[in-house]
């Protein structure tokens, strides 16, 4: 029996452990989201069930008809790999309740229905098969479950609905492994960590995965922030999920939904974002009721890997947070120790990158993807980039990264509120 510590004890022991668990996540900046269950068969939202107010009865003929195709978490672990991905989280149970497991607490799942098979095991296999780690979803609002809008009225129906919840993580944090990340969604009906029980519930499932990384949507701050469908930096650790398209979570109709897709240079500008404020990005795709990825899915994921490949460097590690990412109004840069990587968005067309705002003495340029040099000439904070090519030498998305070495770790200054600095103050 776990021994419950009170809040402030739980938070301080989090805290104690914090650094060593997170470290690999807060390296990694780049993962996959896949929302896959019944609501692909509709391919309209995976909220279709509550936003068109479907009888439980009626929603419920949809698992017989739901038949993914054998090995294709396999698929969507590739194409995460190719992408440059670290780690992937799969909805295990959404909220229309459908469990994707042999789950023993909830028979409405997909080995007593449609494919007769545990998704979630083939999940977990295929992430291990490509080195990625592992994150379960696992939603607290239950449409299925009589108990899921009774419990926050009826003490009886939240004693049962929050035995029920209990167990079903405790089959997710038992039977696969171990497991990175617990990610909760939607406490609702309930408005509280008290009303959920989650101070002694994550108590107990800690016990079960002393490191696994838990967010903060079960109504306590846990190990870090979820922005959703907008990149907000905190001053915690922080994950921003978003949609591949602004529409949906779940499947929708490829060739409808290419034009609110995201491509390979609007993916590379999030991980930007990410990367300068010291956060992930974990982006989604809705497999297709057969389970494929998406169609619209795969180039830009594609390309985005590809450039991955030459100019990780930029992306992956202790990035730190940056207190201005801008110092060319064609670039976006990443900070971590003695380096700062200028992400180019716009090739300048006169041979010359100019960059303002440094202080501190640059030793060293050259291209991130292959070590080229690049001539530089430095006069107080201003940096010359000289001699470049004609055209980007990036040739999967246009976008060029170089890699300036400093002295000691970059001191940098915003120029418009230091006057002295068109001065061409030195150092």
């Amino acid at each position: 029996m776990t021994q419950l510590l009170s809040k402030p004890e739980y938070e301080r022991a989090l805290a104690a452990t914090r650094d060593e668990r997170m470290a690999w996540w807060r390296e990694a900046r780049f993962g996959m989201f896949v929302h896959f269950g019944l609501y692909a068969l509709l391919e309209r939202n995976e909220w279709a069930m509550a936003l068109e107010n479907w009888k439980v009865e009626d929603y419920e003929k949809l698992a017989d008809q739901f038949q993914p195709k054998p090995g294709a978490p396999r698929e969507w672990a590739a194409l995460a790999k190719k992408a440059g991905m670290k780690y992937m989280v799969l909805t295990t149970r959404h909220h229309d309740g459908f469990s994707l497991w042999d789950s023993k607490t909830n028979p409405y799942n997909s080995v007593n229905f449609g494919p007769k098979r545990d998704i979630v095991k083939e999940f977990v296999e295929a992430c291990r098969e490509y080195d990625l780690k592992i994150g379960f979803y696992s939603s607290l609002m239950d449409w299925h479950h009589p108990d899921g809008w009774r419990c926050a009225f009826d003490s009886e129906a939240r004693a049962r609905f929050l035995a029920y919840i209990q167990s079903l993580n405790e089959e997710l944090l038992t039977n696969y492994g171990k497991i990175d990340i617990l990610w909760y969604d939607v406490p609702r009906p309930m408005e509280n960590h008290e009303g959920w029980n989650s101070l002694e519930r994550n108590q107990r499932l800690r016990a079960l995965q002393p490191h696994i990384l838990i967010n903060n949507r079960s109504k306590l701050d846990e190990d870090f922030g979820t922005p959703e469908e907008h990149i907000t930096p905190t001053d915690k650790d922080w994950e921003a999920c978003m949609t591949f398209n602004g529409l949906s979570w779940g499947y929708v109709d490829s060739q409808q939904v290419i034009p609110y897709s995201y491509n390979a240079h609007r993916i590379l500008k999030m991980l930007s974002t990410v990367t300068a404020a010291g956060g992930n990005l974990l982006l989604n795709i809705g497999p297709t009721p057969e389970g494929a990825v998406p169609a619209e899915a795969i180039e830009p994921l594609t390309t985005v890997g590809n450039w991955l490949r030459e100019n990780g460097s930029a992306v992956y590690g202790k990035k730190r947070k940056a207190e201005m990412p801008h110092f060319n109004g064609l670039c976006s840069t990443s900070f971590e120790g003695k380096k700062a990587w200028m992400w180019n968005w716009i090739w300048p067309k006169d041979g010359e990158l100019i960059i303002g705002g440094f202080k501190t003495k640059l030793v060293a340029a050259s291209l991130a993807k292959d070590g080229t040099p690049i001539d530089f000439e430095q006069q107080g904070h201003r940096i010359r980039l000289k001699n470049l090519p004609e055209k980007t030498p990036d040739a999967h998305a246009g976008v060029a990264v170089f890699e300036l070495e400093f002295a000691e770790e970059p001191v940098c200054r915003f120029v418009s509120d230091f006057p002295q600095f068109h001065q061409g103050e030195v150092f």
